[in-house]
C-alpha cells in the first residue's frame, strides 16, 4: 500500500466535484474516489469521466495518494470501471464486495491486461480489499493465506486488507450490530477479527472499517484507538471531519517512538543478539518488531512520501 502505512483513507463520491475539493483539503492520506455505493447508475460515466480527470491532475496526485473503489466483480461493471479510471493511473483499486480470492485473481488478471495495454509497469497498480460484504467472502477468508502462496502474482498486489459490516448486515438480514455496550455482535466482531488475523498472516495492512455516526467524535476517538490497539495500522473514514481523530489515534505519541528508539539502539548495542535488556527488562525479536513499526509509521511526519 505505501512504505509507510495509510492512517486515514477517506471516501468521496467519484461524481461530486465539491466533495473532491474539500477531501482534498481535509488531511487524510489517501482518498478513495467511489464509483460505487455513492453514485447512482445513471451518475456512472459521468463519475469515470471526473474521476480520470482528478487522477490526471497532477497538482492534487502531488498532495494525495488517489485510490478508486470500483464496482464489484458480480456486478458486471468492474472491468468497465477499470478500463476508464486505470489510464490515470490511480495510487490502486479498492476492490469491494469479494466472495473468495478467486475474484482477487481474476481482476488481477484483467488488471495485467490493461496495464500491458496502456503501456503501464504490470503489477504496479495495487488492491486493497474489502474482505467481509459478503458472508461468502467473510467465509473464505481462511484460505487466503494458502491462495497468496499458489497466485503470486495477485498475491503481489495485495495492499492490504479491510472489513465492513454495511453490506454484510443487508446479506444477512441483521437488525441489529452491536450490544448494549456498543460491542459488536459476534458475526461482525468475527468478521473485524478475521480481517485483522488474515492480514497479519499475508503479510499486508489491516484497515479499520469505517464509523458510520461522523457526528460523534469521541466514539470515533474510542473505535480508532481500540483499532490502533488492537493491531490495525489505519481506518477507513465517510466524512471529512473524522480525519484529524483518526489521524491523531494512528500516529505514534512521543512517548512510543522513545521507547522505539530506546529498543533499537538497544539491539543495535547487543550486535546481533537475538534478545538483550532495556532498562533492567528483557526484549527480544517482538519488541523489536514493534519498535520499527512506530519507526515507520512516523516516516510521515519526518519528510517522508505517505
Amino acid at each position: 500500500m505505501s512504505a509507510t502505512p495509510l492512517r486515514s483513507l477517506l471516501f468521496v463520491p467519484g461524481d461530486s466535484e465539491r466533495k473532491q475539493a474539500k477531501g482534498l483539503t481535509a488531511g487524510a492520506d489517501a482518498l478513495i474516489l467511489d464509483l460505487e455505493d455513492s453514485v447512482a447508475e445513471e451518475r456512472r460515466p459521468a463519475a469515470r469521466a471526473m474521476v480520470l480527470e482528478l487522477l490526471q491532475g497532477q497538482s492534487a496526485r502531488a498532495r494525495r495518494q488517489l485510490w478508486v473503489r470500483v464496482n464489484a466483480l458480480s456486478s458486471g461493471r468492474l472491468f468497465e470501471d477499470l478500463a476508464a479510471v486505470l489510464p490515470g493511473r490511480p495510487a490502486g483499486i479498492v476492490l469491494p464486495k469479494v466472495d473468495s480470492y478467486d475474484d482477487i485473481e481474476r481482476v488481477a488478471r484483467a488488471l495485467e491486461a490493461l496495464e500491458a495495454g496502456q503501456g503501464l509497469l504490470v503489477g504496479s497498480t495495487p488492491l486493497l480489499v474489502i474482505a467481509t460484504e459478503t458472508p461468502a467472502g467473510l467465509l473464505s477468508l481462511p484460505g487466503y493465506p494458502r491462495a497468496v502462496a499458489s497466485h503470486s502474482a495477485s498475491a503481489r498486489r495485495l495492499a492490504g486488507l479491510t472489513w465492513g459490516m454495511e453490506d454484510l448486515s443487508a446479506a444477512l438480514g441483521a437488525r441489529v450490530r452491536t450490544d448494549g455496550a456498543g460491542a459488536l455482535r459476534p458475526a461482525f466482531q468475527l468478521a473485524r477479527t478475521s480481517c485483522l488475523l488474515v492480514a497479519a498472516a499475508i503479510g499486508v495492512p489491516a484497515i479499520d472499517g469505517v464509523y458510520v455516526d461522523f457526528r460523534d467524535p469521541e466514539g470515533l476517538r474510542r473505535e480508532a484507538e481500540e483499532a490502533r490497539g488492537d493491531g490495525f495500522s489505519g481506518k477507513l473514514a465517510i466524512h471529512p471531519d473524522q480525519i484529524e481523530t483518526i489521524n491523531a489515534a494512528f500516529t505514534p505519541t512521543d512517548a512510543e517512538a522513545d521507547w522505539a528508539r530506546r529498543v533499537i539502539a538497544a539491539f543495535e548495542a547487543a550486535a546481533g543478539a537475538g534478545v538483550t535488556q532495556l532498562e533492567g527488562r528483557m526484549i527480544d525479536r517482538p519488541h523489536l518488531l514493534q519498535a520499527q513499526r512506530i519507526l515507520q509509521s512516523m516516516s510521515r511526519d519526518e519528510g517522508k512520501t505517505p
